[in-house]
């Protein structure tokens, strides 16, 4: 064999040897890169699905803070409207002008009450269904009507779009709470606790007064949608946790400040029982709807009511 032969026969062997091993660190940092890469990568979309979760719950919190804004604005609103009213009616009437209930009535005062704090009926006969003016300072003492914000931190929201009319309850956990239930002369649908409450309510008032107890109906519980008029703010029959009483199947005039005089005695016993009477709304009278205070419901939900 020529020497030129096997010289290039050794470079080749070399070069082979060399490509080889080459071949073989490259393929190493290769497989080094692809787990790094794979690992910063699995970061990466973990960090991404964490951040995604905060903007959902953050896009969450938004909504209810912009629907609470909305109902400070509704009520503000109202309260406004209302010191107008006021303010016309004190320019007609003289400013010392006593507190009247409407002709024939005579308006539920403390001396109205007898020995166990009851509420008793005037001398004169006045029929359940006749308007009374009655203090608001009176009732929902330590009892206030809870906002959207308490209601769906509690329990969620009932459903994800809501409109002017009663619609079902699509939010799984509250609608498990939802029970159905004749109570004396109504039939309601209601939050089981609420339930259970108003029974106990109901049972006071027809050992008080049966007559008057029987007369008893109701205009709806469980109700999703908006408050009337709103497009925001919700209406807290949408929980279950609300319900308008009637009396001989009629129903209170909303806003006008009366209230039934059978309603009376019976705001009493819901007060006592923790429910918040909207004869007493600031904004506008609603005295047949009746709705569990959020002090009540907050104790409810520590008691494992909610579980």
């Amino acid at each position: 064999m020529r020497r030129g032969s096997l010289t290039g026969a050794v470079v080749i062997a070399i070069g082979l040897v060399a490509a080889a091993i080459a071949f073989g660190i490259l393929t190493s940092l290769l497989d080094s890169a692809d787990s790094t890469t794979d690992t910063r990568l699995q970061r990466i979309e973990d960090a991404l699905a964490a951040a995604d979760r905060e903007r959902t719950g953050l896009v969450e919190g938004l909504a209810t803070a912009q629907a609470e804004i909305a109902r400070l604005r509704e009520d503000l609103s109202l309260v406004a409207n209302g010191n107008a009213t006021t303010s016309r009616a004190s320019e007609r009437a003289p400013e010392t002008a006593p507190e009247t209930a409407p002709e024939g009535n005579s308006l539920p005062t403390a001396s109205d009450t007898d020995a166990s704090g009851n509420l008793e009926a005037p001398s004169e006969t006045v029929e359940p269904t006749e308007p009374v003016n009655v203090s608001k300072d009176r009732f929902n003492r330590g009892i206030t009507s809870p906002g959207n914000s308490v209601l769906i931190d509690l329990l969620g929201r009932p459903r994800e779009n809501l409109s002017s009319d009663c619609q079902e309850v699509t939010n799984s956990r509250l609608a498990s709470l939802l029970k159905t239930r004749e109570i004396g002369p109504i039939r309601a649908t209601m939050l089981r606790p609420a339930l259970d409450s108003l029974e106990r309510v109901l049972d006071r008032f027809k050992q008080s007064d049966p007559d008057l107890y029987a007369k008893l109906g109701t205009a709806g519980g469980l109700c999703p949608r908006f408050v009337r008029g709103s497009t925001t703010r919700i209406s807290n029959h949408s929980w279950g946790t609300a319900i308008d009483l009637t009396l001989e199947g009629v129903t209170d005039n909303m806003g006008d400040d009366d209230t039934q005089f059978g309603l009376v005695p019976l705001a009493e016993y819901f007060n006592e029982e923790g429910w918040f009477w909207g004869a007493g709304y600031q904004s506008r009278e609603d005295s047949m709807h009746f709705e569990v205070g959020e002090e009540t419901l907050r104790d409810w939900a520590a008691q494992g009511e909610f579980d």
